[in-house]
């Protein structure tokens, strides 16, 4: 199928809107459409929430200064989705959704410990996504005098919820067509906030704040790599899957990465400086990120602030949304892909709920789920990154679906290595705002680091230790099983792929 350039998400004219029938299957080869730069708009539309701005009063809480705090998130930003960028290379190479393709590295049901981990991991997102934008618009209407209660919270959680949930549920080709248009109207308005709120900006201050240790930076980095690329890369592949075969591996990369990070970047280092000029708007971004925006805020841009704001937060949230079915359907779940992304949707409500009408703080729950289930991650993306790395010919999408197949059933070497890179990155990571995770950091007296109150508690070392360990593990147990994979001759079509 040729996609005429002018249509910016890779649609044929024609196609109309349906719920997507595709679940764990391989996307055939004549409903394959688009280019890589069609990457861009689903990327940027899912990462220019507002609450870009939150991070640089989050980077700036780990006690370093602006200058530190934006290497660290511009580092951490691009280092972490140009993981993602490799990582989608697999999706136009397999043609299957992200948590399938881990299968030729962790065998058919051995895949379903990494898949579990992912859909835990995507249904937070999305639910933190969702009672940010409930949040924030609660905000909004409060300080426009229309009431910002329970009543108005109840409201705005229906909507949101209702908007996410559905287009989740129908799919891709909405997904890419209300990605696009968020990139746009967000966009324009992210611009006009930060001009309307550029004169609370106070330089002096801001180039007041003390720098801090090395320890410290290297814990906003490694949070911001959690916050960001690391959030996404178990979802890397399920839109690049739908590109051509012929498509450029280094376009897939490059338009993966730079439309995540581009409004990420903009958006930290404007947050950077004004959490930086306001000790106040600092402390109340922990409590409320969204709507501690807001503060600053002409009253009558109030309501374009906060269609801004929940479209940003609802385009992340969509995303997690259908890779969080497609994540749950690879853990072992035999329903539609539509089923599991309600079932999905149903977790995501209650967990706003929770959230919005319960918890009493929201930065030290953030941070504590963004560490906890970054280690693993990190683990499973260091797999993924050397399997792919290994491989010189695309993979057998048959045998994805064949426990008998060259990808075997359950290799114990990925599930081993993942199971002690994980023990090993809790062990090196604490979270002390999050009572309920206060068993973490137990590596860190043996290592010599200090224990759990010394100086590399906070710098999240375990997340950096399970990335490497697993990458460079699998670099050298998994070579020669790669290389015996690929000398056989390619399998005999399946239509097993739907169940499996």
């Amino acid at each position: 199928m040729i996609t005429p350039p002018d249509r910016p998400d890779g649609r044929a004219p024609d196609r109309k809107l349906r719920v997507e029938t595709h679940g764990l299957d391989v996307i055939a080869d004549t409903e394959r459409k688009g280019t890589p730069r069609t990457l861009f708009w689903p990327w940027f539309g899912a990462n220019v929430s507002i609450l870009g701005l939150g991070y640089g009063a989050f980077a700036l809480g780990f006690g370093i200064s602006f200058w530190q705090a934006l290497a660290a998130g511009a580092v951490g930003i691009v280092f972490s989705f140009l993981l993602c960028g490799f990582v989608a290379v697999a999706g136009k190479r397999g043609s299957a959704p992200t948590m399938v393709l881990g299968r030729a590295a962790y065998g058919v049901r051995g895949n379903r410990l990494p898949s579990v981990i992912s859909w835990v991991l995507t249904v937070g997102w999305e639910t933190v996504l969702c009672a940010l934008a409930t949040m924030a618009t609660a905000t909004v209407f409060g300080r426009l005098g229309w009431g910002g209660g329970t009543e108005t919270k109840v409201v705005a959680l229906v909507l949101v919820a209702a908007l996410t949930v559905v287009v989740g549920v129908m799919g891709f080709d909405l997904i890419m067509r209300l990605q696009t248009l968020i990139t746009v109207v967000t966009g324009v308005l992210t611009v006009i906030y930060i001009a309307l709120v550029a004169d609370h900006i106070h330089w002096s201050a801001v180039s007041a704040v003390p720098a801090g240790s090395v320890q410290e930076f290297i814990g906003a980095l490694v949070f911001m790599m959690t916050g960001f690329g690391l959030g996404w890369v178990n979802a890397a592949a399920d839109y690049s899957r739908y590109l051509p075969r012929t498509a450029s591996s280094r376009g897939v990369i490059g338009w993966t990465t730079f439309g995540a990070s581009l409004a990420p970047l903009l958006l930290l280092v404007f947050g950077l400086l004004l959490a930086g000029s306001s000790a106040d708007l600092d402390e109340a971004v922990a409590a409320d990120p969204i709507g501690a925006l807001t503060r600053i805020l002409p009253t009558w841009f109030l309501v374009p602030f906060a269609l801004v704001a929940v479209l940003g937060l609802v385009g992340g949230a969509v995303l997690d949304i259908y890779s969080s079915g497609l994540a749950l359907l690879s853990a072992g779940l035999r329903v539609p892909r539509h089923v599991a992304a309600l079932f999905d949707g149903v977790l995501m409500i209650v967990g706003s709920i929770y959230i919005v009408f319960v918890a009493d703080d929201f930065l030290g729950p953030f941070m504590g789920f963004l560490t906890t289930l970054g280690v693993p991650i990190a683990a499973w993306c260091g797999i993924m990154l050397a399997d792919l790395a290994l491989r010189r010919r695309d993979y057998d999408e048959p045998d994805l679906y064949r426990p008998t197949g060259r990808y075997g059933d359950v290799p114990l070497t990925p599930v081993l290595l993942t199971l002690t890179a994980t023990a090993l990155g809790w062990g090196l990571v604490t979270n002390s705002t999050a009572t309920w995770l206060d068993w973490q950091g137990y590596f860190l007296h043996p290592f010599g680091l200090g224990g759990r109150s010394g100086p590399w508690a906070y710098a999240n070392l375990g997340v950096l230790a399970a990335l490497a360990l697993t990458f460079l593990g699998t670099l050298t147990l998994h070579r020669d099983r790669v290389h015996e994979q690929e000398t056989l001759a390619p399998s005999p079509a399946t239509d097993e792929g739907a169940s499996l």
